[in-house]
């Protein structure tokens, strides 16, 4: 988790960090640093993604780093196949991942965003694209602009990605990740469309 930037707004600091340690959590399994970071974090428990912030920092507090690195290589990388797969474009439905793909290269390369050729991952990765987020987030980016990346390249593949996290058993801490994924994610989407309806 990283410290988002001074001279933008503190709701959008938030919202930065938020992507940055969202990406971070589904890239590798967090270490003790983070897990305490996490655990020492407060939330409003009257909101969706309030309750869900309290019960991830109270898993924290029982996490240990190992266990974590375990589950987080048995769920998202696994030998041969993952129970469930860390990149987006498995998810979509209304075209061809390959197509997805290639829309989401092309978008990042008009903003001069190159993949690490050092970095095994592909661009759609979760933790890539919460990247691209935050890093649109830190840029001020238009809001126009952060809702048509996060209506085309996040939105829809991360909640079907959460889903098939939560349905497994032996998803006992990234169960509590996926889920507060979805209601950060939810407030994303509600936010955007307020904006789009003027209210």
């Amino acid at each position: 988790m990283t410290d988002a930037p001074a001279g933008i707004a503190e709701e959008d600091q938030s919202r930065a960090m938020l992507y940055a340690l969202i990406g971070r959590l589904f890239y590798d399994g967090p270490d003790a640093a983070m897990l305490a970071r996490i655990a020492a974090g407060a939330a409003d428990a009257d909101t969706a993604l309030g309750a869900a912030w309290q019960t991830l920092a109270a898993a924290c507090r029982e996490a240990d780093p190992a266990a974590l690195q375990y589950e987080h290589q048995t769920l998202l990388i696994g030998v041969g196949k993952s129970p469930v797969t860390p990149y987006t474009s498995a998810y979509v439905s209304d075209i061809s991942p390959e197509r997805h793909l290639l829309a989401l290269r092309e978008q990042l390369a008009a903003w001069g965003l190159a993949r690490d050729a050092q970095l095994g991952e592909v661009e759609d990765h979760v933790s890539g694209v919460c990247d691209v987020m935050r890093y649109l987030i830190e840029r001020g980016e238009s809001l126009q602009t952060q809702e048509i990346f996060f209506n085309k390249f996040i939105y829809l593949q991360m909640i079907h990605l959460c889903e098939k996290v939560v349905a497994l058993e032996s998803a006992l801490f990234y169960r509590h990740v996926a889920r507060f994924t979805t209601a950060f994610l939810e407030v994303e989407r509600t936010a955007f469309e307020m904006i789009d309806s003027g209210a």
